[in-house]
Order: structure tokens, then sequence, then C-alpha cells
């Protein structure tokens, strides 16, 4: 084997190859949305918080979204800035296998967290007599917890498979951050028990959950048409139509990178795709699920007021 044997002790992103003038743009750009982000998701987790109004199932499992959608983003865009302003590009081999964990688990818990919402949308709207019963609160937290201990269990399952092979060269991470496939590439040695266990991971943790959100969204969908008020129909199928979106987007996107056979000219695309789930993804969330809901409008002005001179 022509590489040198030596375990490698750190790897380069390679990132987006560009010019140095669009890489400082890219740079604010970035840079604005990852702040926007971190103020929607904490200005949603601190009214959840502080407003007794929403201390409901829905904004318990927005409250977990938030969550998440603020270390997603944490884990990964601060590494990406920082590469878009320097030339060092290198990061060390323990940071990387933390950063492939943290990426795996606030990821696969986020699918989950997403199945959890769409359930509690599907009590509400189909079964509205008995959403108290059903959605105790013993009920949500054993569904965050169920969340939460399965992208833990799977993130380190995938961590520690990839720990067993051997890194000897070359270098670069063809990605934006270490990206589980993208590092896979680099091992010297058969990764198709890795890319195994990543594919039912996939099939589990994607087209399972996938497959719950569309059963629910259309058993909500089917009792929406049956509202008789025409604007009570109109609002329902506005907010059911944004979630499905964004549905839409995230696991479309991880299945076309996680599950659909890779090319060389998918890399690029495969990028793209990342930034989206990394930055873009956790900016909307908030935007769509809970900034638009009249609840938290009423909700922080209430907060607002509370705050303000007397």
């Amino acid at each position: 084997m022509g590489w040198n044997q030596s375990w490698v002790r750190e790897f380069i992103l390679v990132g987006f190859q560009l010019n140095a003038e669009l890489e400082g743009l890219l740079f604010w750009i970035f840079l604005l949305f990852y702040i926007f982000s971190l103020l929607a998701n904490g200005t949603i987790l601190g009214l959840i918080c502080l407003d007794p109004r929403l201390h409901t199932p829905m904004y318990f499992f927005l409250a977990h979204l938030a969550i998440i959608d603020i270390f997603y983003a944490s884990n990964n865009v601060p590494k990406m800035l920082a590469n878009l302003v320097s030339q060092n590009r290198t990061i060390s081999f323990v940071s990387c296998m933390m950063q492939t964990f943290l990426f795996l688990l606030f990821a696969d818990t986020e699918c989950l967290i997403l199945v959890a919402m769409s359930y509690d949308r599907f009590v509400a709207i189909c079964h509205p007599l008995y959403y108290t019963i059903i959605m105790s609160w013993r009920v949500c937290t054993v569904l965050a917890v169920t969340s939460w201990a399965c992208g833990f269990i799977l993130s380190l399952v995938h961590v520690t498979l990839l720990l067993r092979l051997p890194f000897c060269g070359p270098q670069e991470v063809n990605h934006l951050f270490c990206e589980i496939l993208s590092v896979l590439k680099l091992a010297c040695a058969d990764t198709r028990l890795n890319q195994a266990v990543l594919f039912a991971a996939c099939v589990f943790i994607l087209v399972g959950p996938l497959c719950l959100v569309l059963a629910s969204y259309t058993r909500i969908l089917s009792a929406i048409l049956r509202i008789q008020s025409g604007e009570g129909r109109r609002k329902a199928f506005s907010t059911c139509s944004s979630h499905l979106c964004v549905v839409g987007l995230f696991f479309g996107g991880a299945i076309v990178v996680y599950m659909l056979p890779g090319s060389k000219q998918r890399e690029e695309q495969e990028k793209m795709l990342s930034l989206f789930h990394s930055l873009f993804n956790p900016m909307l969330n908030p935007l769509i699920y809970s900034l638009r809901n009249a609840q938290v409008k009423d909700a922080m002005w209430r907060t607002l007021r509370k705050k303000g001179p007397r």
C-alpha cells in the first residue's frame, strides 16, 4: 500500500474550494444565519420555560427540537466559519470523532422527535376528546427519553465501529465537517460492515419514522377536510403543510445522502444538503413551527410586558 501506515493524528476539512473574496462573503452570511438560529431557538426555549400557558405536550416537544437545533448547529457551524477565514483547516482526530458522534446524535434524535410531534398533532386533531389522556406527561417524557436514548445508542455504535478502523492517509475529508461517510472514505481497511450498519440504521431512523410521520399527517389532512368551518380548515391546512415541508426537506435530504448510491459528481451536492441540515434547518424550524404561532406571539408579548417598565 502506497500510504504511510502510521496513524493519522489530524484531518483536513476541505470544505468549499472557493476564492478568498467569496469565502469571506459566505462567512458573514453564514454567521448571520447562525446567530439568528441561536436567537430564534433560544427565544422559543425561553418562552416555553417562562410561560405556563405553553406547558403543553406540543411545546414540550418543540422545546426539545429547539435544544437539538441549537447544539446541532453549534457542533458544525463554528468550525465551518473558522475554516472560511483561515488557511489552517485541520481538526484533530479526537475532535473529528467527537464531531461525528454529536452530529449523528442530534440528527437521529431530531428524526424521532419529529415523529413524536406528528403523533401529538395526530391525537390533538383526530382524537381531541382523549388528547389529555393519551398525551399525558408520562407518555411525553417516555417519547422524549426514548428519542434521545435511541439517538445516543445509534451514534455510539457508529463511532465505535469507526474507531476500530485504521486511518493511515490521506488526511483530507472532502466535506464541511467530519461527516461519517466522508471520514469512512479515508479508512485503510474494509468498511463494508460500517456501511451495512449505517444503511440498516437509516432504514430504522429515516424510512420508518418518515412513514409514521406521513401516516399521521395523512390522517390529519383527512380530519381537516371534514372541518365545517372554512377558516378553521384553512388555518389547519396551512399549519400542516408548512410542517410537512420541513419534514420533507429534512428526511428527503438525509435519504439522498445516506441511502442512494454515491458518486464523485454528487459530493458537492451532498455538501449543500449537509449545509442545509446544519445551518438552514435549525433556522427554519423555529420560524415554521413556533414564531408563526399565535400562542407563541402572545407569550412573547406577555413576557415583554412583564419585563417592561411598570
